[in-house]
């Protein structure tokens, strides 16, 4: 009922952040080519953290 009042855990902070960069660079790809790849090495670094992050749950 009052789940937009629950802290979000770490992960789902990445995953909304990996979110949001994606849809960013996909719509810079058009106009500018280079920020569009910044924005994905952002991203994927976010990748990184996010895939650690649920090795680390599988593990317990």
């Amino acid at each position: 009922m009052f789940s937009w009042l629950r802290n979000k855990s770490e992960l789902q902070k990445l995953q909304y952040t990996y979110c949001k960069l994606m849809k960013s660079a996909y719509k810079t790809a058009i106009k500018d080519k280079s920020k569009s790849d910044m924005l994905h090495k952002k991203a994927n670094e976010i990748l990184i953290q996010i895939k650690k992050i649920e090795g680390r749950q599988s593990m317990l």
